[in-house]
């Protein structure tokens, strides 16, 4: 009963627009954890929060107030520093597959927990599994063992992680609470805190393809989390980049780890992959790299540049994924399998002015590279590779993109249908702008 009047009296103060105090809201996230305040309860305040904001002190409360919910990590044995990126989701984006193993080459140590794929947004845990035997679910004490051992893990958050987010996330998912950048910022922040890492670096994805639609929401949420991160006394920074249109050439599970793996290669197919995601990739290392170490932007940008040239980024990759149980060479005979595929053709010459990243996302939902809800099987295979760029030269009847599935090749000529309705082909070349628009210190 006592808990009763406490919630209801931080339900009243936030309609009211008030500021809630440091100990109403770990009171109030407590008691939701352990089941003592109700879910509509719960859900009532987040969407008090939604109408009427927090406090960046506020949010800071609510940030570390989640990340007591559970168990937290600290790497103070660890002989050198540790720092991990977070990135907000866009199409395409395969980059933390490069950025960990390459900061980790640079001499800093990255216990990165990431997340499954939901709805339009891809999960880096999904590609990762798609290699046999990589294991993302790991046991606290594996988890310290491979970062330790190797200098990087990737692994999803196990129970004992933030339990006060995983509630309510739940609740947020279901009562059109999500849109909220305090909101968003503790379900992030709380996560990254509770891994210990001592840097924090965020790319905060901006465009059709990304939570935050336009530069001012992007650059909100872009403030916040470095904001938070500092209010609990880690170093960090946040980049804001262009999700208008795809990263690199492809979209899906099994071929974003190839994808990833040519960057890590130093090799690719396209140029566009090599001069915008390379260079994302590049900038978000180097920043956690500068932080973490303490040394220049540019002394860490040239370092990564040097780690990735050498293989020693690539080598990396490949002890993490052994660490975890993977199998590469196993990977590269699942790539090989006969699959069902559609190309799709241009339909008159011009120049690529701009490839709509969320239609392409939905067509690799529909094709079975994502999940509707929680629950739903992935086919590791099926996704969408581009041929073209934007700015490309095309001609009338040149190949755009192939649709690819694993199985049951019914529905592939209407997502073809869907997947046309992305490209938009111009008379003039479009300007050419750099993905990172906006960088948050």
């Amino acid at each position: 009963m006592a808990e009763q009047m406490v919630a209801k009296i931080v339900l009243d103060k936030k309609r009211e627009g008030r500021a809630l105090g440091s100990a109403e809201i770990r009171d109030f996230i407590s008691g939701f954890t352990h089941g003592e305040i109700p879910d509509y309860q719960m859900s009532a305040l987040a969407m008090a929060i939604c109408c009427k904001g927090m406090t960046e002190r506020e949010t800071a409360d609510l940030t570390d107030a989640m990340m007591r919910s559970g168990a937290y990590l600290s790497w103070d044995d660890l002989p050198v520093p540790t720092a991990d990126k977070h990135s907000t989701g866009g199409v395409g984006d395969k980059l933390s597959l490069v950025i960990q193993p390459l900061a980790a080459a640079c001499g800093v140590a990255v216990p990165s927990l990431t997340g499954r794929g939901l709805g339009l947004t891809g999960g880096t845990a999904d590609k990762l599994e798609t290699i046999p035997g990589y294991s993302c679910s790991l046991a606290i004490d594996d988890f310290r063992r491979v970062v330790t051992n190797v200098g990087v893990s990737m692994a999803v958050q196990t129970d004992e992680i933030c339990p006060a987010d995983k509630k309510l996330y739940a609740l947020r998912d279901v009562t059109g609470t999500v849109a909220s950048i305090p909101l968003i910022t503790a379900s992030i922040l709380s996560k990254k805190l509770a891994e210990g890492a001592g840097t924090l670096v965020f790319d905060v994805k901006c465009g059709k393809g990304a939570f935050m639609k336009t530069p001012d929401e992007a650059k909100a949420l872009a403030n916040s989390l470095v904001a938070g991160a500092k209010a609990a006394g880690r170093r960090a920074a946040a980049l804001v980049t262009r999700m208008d249109a795809p990263l690199g050439r492809c979209i899906g599970n099994a071929n974003e780890v190839a994808e990833a793996i040519e960057m890590l290669e130093c090799r690719s197919e396209g140029a566009e992959l090599r001069s915008a995601s390379l260079e994302v990739s590049v900038e978000l290392a180097a920043l956690m790299v500068s932080l973490a170490r303490g040394i220049g932007l540019d002394e860490a940008r040239n370092e990564c540049n040097e780690k990735l040239a050498d293989g020693s980024a690539l080598a990396k990759f490949r002890a993490m994924v052994e660490a975890h149980g993977g199998d590469l060479g196993r990977f590269a005979a699942l790539r090989r399998k006969p699959t069902f595929k559609f190309a799709i053709q241009a339909m008159r010459s011009g120049y690529i002015g701009a490839i709509d990243a969320e239609k392409v996302a939905r067509t690799a939902l529909l094709l079975g590279a994502g999940r509707e809800k929680a629950g739903d099987r992935i086919d590791p295979l099926a996704g969408v590779t581009l041929t073209v760029g934007v700015g490309d030269r095309i001609t009338t009847g040149q190949q755009l993109a192939t649709l690819e599935r694993s199985a049951d090749p019914d529905g592939l000529e209407s997502c073809a249908a869907q997947l046309l309705a992305a490209f938009a082909i111009t008379s003039e070349r479009p300007d050419t702008e750099s993905l990172i628009m906006e960088r948050i210190n």
